[in-house]
């Protein structure tokens, strides 16, 4: 249908409308309608009871300059394609590959951009039966299937991804919530694993798998209740943060195979989790419809955001917008345009420098830097939020050089609909034992920090934690673990540890407000005699693991805008724009501030006039 000029400014009649752009401080976003991509024949996907439509992204550095390929699924089919961008209207009778599958679905899938080349890009699939393929689809070829006879793991594939720096280590998450390493170069044998427990902690343990010879899964995790939705490394690939429909964020020292912090919704699962450029903070969204920011090195909630109306799909930061400023700790005064011109930045260079500003930021206390970090999110209620995390909220005492914000720090006393989310502090962290060793080049900060001139300091948000596994403690519990995972063939990836999640009773069994259990203390090697003892989730409320809204900063968007009419799934920062998917199986590029340009003066001419479904 058409959309008018009025649904995109946004009005009141009009609040149900699709809206075509938005405006935030640096400008205004506009949807590329030429840029879409979607299945072949543009008609919308039929989306009942099909698996979440993804994107991925990876660029092969051809000659051509134009090096970015996209990968989506929509049902059962999987493309692959030249990704335009800003630059050039979607050409959607060439996808570069096409792939259909019969009884199966995709349901995720990540590229490795270590070995992506213009000739060869290694793309993993994960699949509603369980299976993971690795494909190539430059070359058109399917190189291995991964737990083909679904002797590993029967459940759906909810999350893979490459493990960071490496060519053929890669982790696989499944509803049953186990997570389980693999290496692209060995099998996974004929029989059903046999594990041997390795490690294991507080509501987690680690097996390896029992062979005569090196065989896949190189790793099995076992993590609390539920399915693990969605899991996501570090910047430095040294830390692994999980979300579950437990409701817990849970957050390991990958390398040490030790829990680092949780946190827990106050109802329902986790379904996203993001990490900020530095990895000083994570974001986590699920059916509590909030966003939730937490300190990594605190090992607690900083903030929350509310503007979804409905469960949050997809959290991320965005690497080009955050802004790092260096100057005197005194008031700004200027008009709104200077204020724009010193923070608005964009380009890859942009990133590139916040990045290394960031780190700077975190080595040197003497001169005041002034940061802010912008984050997104969409949800099953089809809308986009951007919100800005200041440096009024991060540190709410210290002498700002910036004071204009759009985020607004709210007293909340009436929590709204579903809010409410929390945090595990670790004692070592609490004590100040946490330090840059975890996180290099981020100096630890104390866990007493004042919240807010402006909002009660809650007594909980300063009391230790229990956890028994103390990140960073203890460099021989580390090394041990290596030593074992060297054993059962591991040793070249010493520096790398991973994660997987145990055997839990099916996905119709998860009710609302399980909360974390613990491991017995007695070794086995059968996972399901594991026991764990649940906390009472009214227990929790109020504590360091689940602060009250009123004890943390309410967060409202800076935009909140319906972008789609079905559940939103995708949100992907790019250098040049933003990247949206939505369940009827439309990819829509949203051109930065400046940017909208390249496309339309490119297709003015030669292409019609299009419409928004």
């Amino acid at each position: 249908m058409l959309i008018s000029k009025m649904a995109a400014e946004g009005g009141g009649k009009e609040m149900n409308e699709i809206k075509t752009q938005f405006t935030t401080r640096e400008g205004v976003y506009k949807l590329l309608t030429h840029s879409e991509y979607s299945r072949p024949n543009r008609v919308p996907f039929n989306s009942q009871g099909s698996n979440p439509v993804k994107v991925s992204f990876v660029n092969v550095n051809d000659q051509s300059g134009n090096g970015d390929r996209i990968c989506f699924n929509v049902g059962r089919e999987l493309y692959f394609y030249i990704y335009k961008g800003v630059r050039k209207a979607a050409d959607l009778s060439k996808p570069i590959d096409k792939r259909i599958y019969k009884g199966t679905q995709p349901t995720c899938h990540d590229f490795n951009h270590l070995t992506a080349t213009a000739e060869s890009v290694s793309l993993l699939v994960g699949f509603s039966a369980g299976q993971v393929q690795l494909i190539d689809p430059i070359k058109k070829e399917t190189s291995k299937l991964f737990n083909e006879e679904r002797l590993i793991d029967k459940s759906r594939v909810t999350c893979v991804k490459w493990v960071p720096g490496s060519e053929s280590l890669f982790l696989v998450s499944h509803a049953s919530g186990n997570m389980y390493l693999y290496n692209v170069e060995h099998t996974c044998g004929t029989t059903a694993p046999h594990y041997q427990l390795l490690k294991q902690g507080e509501n987690y343990s680690v097996h390896t798998c029992k062979s005569k010879s090196t065989r896949n899964p190189l790793l099995k995790w076992t993590v609390g209740e539920g399915a693990l939705n969605e899991f996501s490394f570090s910047p430095d690939g040294k830390f692994l943060a999980c979300v579950s429909q437990d409701g817990f964020l849970r957050v390991f020292n990958f390398d040490a195979v030790e829990l680092h912090g949780t946190m827990k919704s106050y109802f329902g699962g986790l379904l996203c989790v993001c990490w900020s450029p530095d990895g000083k903070y994570i974001v986590a969204g699920g059916e509590d419809d909030l966003v939730t920011v937490w300190s990594f090195l605190d090992c607690r909630v900083i903030a929350r955001g509310h503007g979804h109306k409905s469960w949050v799909s997809v959290v991320a930061f965005d690497h080009y917008t955050t802004s790092v400023e260096e100057s005197d700790p005194v008031e700004f005064s200027g008009s709104d345009e200077d204020f724009q011109d010193q923070m608005i930045h964009f380009g890859r260079d942009r990133a590139n420098s916040t990045q290394s500003r960031l780190s700077k930021r975190n080595s040197t206390d003497s001169r005041p830097v002034s940061v802010t970090y912008r984050f997104g999110s969409v949800g099953q209620d089809t809308q986009l939020c951007l919100w800005d995390l200041t440096e009024d909220i991060l540190f709410p005492h210290l002498p700002l050089s910036r004071t204009r914000t759009h985020t607004n720090v709210m007293n909340a006393t009436s929590p709204p609909a579903g809010a409410t989310i929390i945090t595990n502090t670790s004692s070592n962290t609490a004590n100040g034992n946490n330090s840059g060793a975890n996180t290099p080049g981020i100096n630890s900060l104390s866990s007493t920090l004042p919240r807010s001139n402006s909002l009660p300091h809650s007594t909980s948000t300063t009391t230790t934690a229990n956890n028994t596994n103390k990140a960073g403690s203890g460099g021989g519990i580390g090394t041990g673990i290596m030593d074992s995972a060297i054993a059962t063939g591991v040793s070249k990836f010493a520096t790398l540890s991973l994660h997987d999640r145990k055997d839990r009773h099916h996905e119709k069994d998860h009710k609302r407000n399980h909360s974390m259990g613990h491991i017995s203390s007695k070794s086995s090697d059968k996972l399901n005699l594991l026991t764990k003892t649940k906390t009472d989730p009214a227990k929790t409320l109020g504590t360091v693991l689940c602060p009250r809204m009123e004890d943390v900063p309410l967060l409202e968007p800076l935009i909140c805008k319906k972008i789609a009419h079905e559940r939103l799934t995708v949100l992907i920062f790019l250098e040049d724009c933003l990247v949206t998917a939505c369940q009827e199986g439309f990819i829509c590029t949203w051109a930065r501030p400046g940017k909208v340009g390249l496309l339309s003066s490119q297709n003015q001419a030669s292409s019609p006039s299009g419409t928004v479904v």
